[in-house]
């Protein structure tokens, strides 16, 4: 969006990646030149806070909040090897009598503090996508609580067939959202450490890349079924989530 349309989004409303609105935009701040700086956001929780402008993404209406954590990783994982080999390749030159000792001295020690540095902030974000992945396994084990609860109480009566077929499809798409979010929180951990233990090759996907690209079900003439969450990485080793798929007018766990 121009400058000038980003002011039609005061009030409108923010989302994660994966659909959820997590609050909504406040008010920007702008330096003298009237360049917009930061976004003022207004969370779910009542709570307020600032935040950078590319920590926001801008497309018509439509306003996406995006993890901190993510855009850390990716960028991690494109400077890391960079700066490994710039070391590398000046080593290459002191053996070659391409520069002076003196000079190479220099440049080492440099690109060795910067590497140090961002080492550091990798295990930041390992330890913070840890703590997201346990959040994630936390929500899916309520949500398959929540589900069978209600298959249950429906089989008995206790719910009416409209409010189950709408509390069903809340609790479905709340289960493919968790699940395609500790995907993409266990990618992260994965890249970012394979990065950390010396693997220069490993490259973060690009920015829109990194989330999980689709989750779809396959409805059979059945009362249920199981269906696998397809990544973006189908590298990691992930275990098929069981969604619970129906026919109208049947039930089933």
């Amino acid at each position: 969006m121009s400058s000038s349309n980003l002011f039609l989004s005061l009030g409108k409303p923010i989302k994660n990646e994966y659909g959820k609105v997590i609050g909504k935009v406040a008010s920007f701040a702008l330096a003298p030149n009237g360049k917009f700086d930061a976004v003022f956001v207004e969370f779910a929780d009542g709570s307020f806070s600032k935040q950078p402008m590319e920590n926001l993404r801008f497309n018509g209406t439509d306003i996406t909040f995006v993890s901190k954590i993510k855009s850390q990783a990716n960028m991690l994982c494109d400077q890391i090897p960079l700066l490994w080999r710039k070391d590398q390749a000046v080593k290459d030159l002191n053996d070659k009598n391409k520069i002076t000792p003196e000079l190479f001295h220099e440049l080492h020690s440099s690109f060795e503090g910067i590497l140090n540095q961002l080492k550091k902030d990798g295990q930041v974000v390992i330890d913070e996508a840890a703590v997201e992945i346990a959040r994630c396994e936390e929500e899916i084990k309520s949500l398959g609580y929540a589900m069978a609860n209600l298959e249950l109480e429906h089989e008995i009566g206790q719910v009416d067939e409209e409010t189950y077929n709408e509390a069903f499809s809340l609790l479905q798409n709340s289960l493919k959202r968790a699940t395609t979010e500790k995907t993409d929180y266990e990618l992260i951990k994965s890249k970012v450490s394979s990065i950390l233990i010396g693997d220069p090759a490993v490259q973060m996907p690009k920015a829109n890349k990194i989330y999980a690209e689709t989750v779809t079900t396959h409805q059979k003439p059945l009362s249920t079924t199981t269906t696998e969450v397809t990544t973006a990485d189908s590298e990691l080793p992930e275990p098929p989530v069981v969604v619970y798929v129906k026919e109208i007018g049947k039930t089933g766990l």
